[in-house]
Formats: structure tokens, sequence, C-alpha cells
């Protein structure tokens, strides 16, 4: 059981590191500096003071940095392949009780799939904002994100379980509305090549 309740934990930051980097690293830090999450033993530093510090600066900047129109389509660019590294750390600094083959597999499939996937929608989202509204729209989209990288962090290290169901949802609800879409653009071509 307490495996099952270190991945939900992993999962829900990797999530989380989907839509910022450093959020949840900073609240995963936060909660093994106060005592309340266990690290794997190679991750105790994210516990230190030092660690705290430093992610509590590159937190702010990286919330400052995505309200500038050009630099968030910038930090995207090095974003995506940094929320995977950022996922697949903190799923496997959270996995302590297992082999480090198994802790590493996991973290890097599925706490690295879940941030990259997480991170896509967000890098197509912020391009339709682009594209739509010239970047007007961006600063909402920023702050979209934001507000999901803190919920995930705050669900998953207070209620990993609920998190991770959360998660679940919001992705069927993303694919049922991907595939409403499809079918009512394939239905608008059917319709034009009748006409």
């Amino acid at each position: 059981m307490e495996t099952i309740l270190a991945l939900c934990i992993g999962l829900g930051l990797s999530a989380a590191c989907g839509f910022r980097i450093f959020v949840p690293m900073l609240g995963l830090s936060l909660a093994a500096h106060t005592g309340h999450v266990s690290l794997a033993s190679d991750f105790r530093w994210l516990g230190s003071d030092v660690a705290l510090t430093a992610l509590g600066v590159a937190t702010a900047l990286e919330i400052g940095a995505y309200y500038v129109p050009w630099l968030d389509h910038f930090l995207d660019t090095l974003a995506t392949p940094a929320s995977v590294v950022a996922g697949t750390m903190v799923t496997a600094s959270v996995m302590t009780d297992m082999s480090p083959f198994l802790r590493w597999t996991l973290a890097v499939i599925a706490g690295g799939g879940v941030a990259a996937a997480v991170q896509t929608t967000t890098v197509v989202t912020r391009a339709a904002s682009t594209l739509a509204t010239g970047g007007l729209a961006n600063p909402l989209v920023a702050s979209a994100e934001l507000g999901g990288a803190l919920t995930a962090t705050a669900l998953s290290l207070a209620a990993p379980v609920v998190g991770i169901a959360l998660l679940v949802v919001g992705v069927g609800l993303v694919g049922l509305s991907w595939g409403q879409r499809r079918r009512r653009s394939a239905s608008r071509s059917r319709e034009q090549q009748i006409i």
C-alpha cells in the first residue's frame, strides 16, 4: 500500500511538473523539510534549506517569466524536456522502499510520461491561444497553468489518491472533448463533400 501511495504522490507531482517545473519541486522540498514526506536516500538533499531557498527563487522566476509575452513560448521550448526530467525526478524521489531498477523504470515511464503528456497539452493550448488572440490571452493561460500546478501539487501531497482520481477524470474529459471535435470535423467534411 505504501508503494502505491508513493506512486500516486509521484505521478501527481509529475503532472504538476507538466504545468510548471519548479512549483511541484518546491512543494516536495517544503513537504520533505517539514517531515510530511519521506524521500529516497539519494534525494534527501531536496529537503535541505539550500534546496528550499533555491527552488523558491526558481519558482518565483518561472512564474513571472510566463507572463512575458515572447518569453512564454521560449520557456515552453525549454520546459518540454525539462518537465520530463523533473517528472522523472519527483517520482523517483518519493519511492523509498523499492529496488533502484524498478524505481527508475517506473519513474521514467510513468513520471516522465505523465509530465510529458501534461506539458504537451499546455504547449498546444498556448499555441492555440496565441493564434486565436495574438497572445493577448496568454496571461490567462499562464494563470490557469499555475493554478493547475498549485492544485496538483497540493492534492498530491495532501490527498494523493484523490489527486490521481482527478487526473484520470481530467484526462478522460480532455479525451472526450477531443473525440467530439474530431467527429464534428469529420461530419462537416462529409457534408461539404456532399454539397
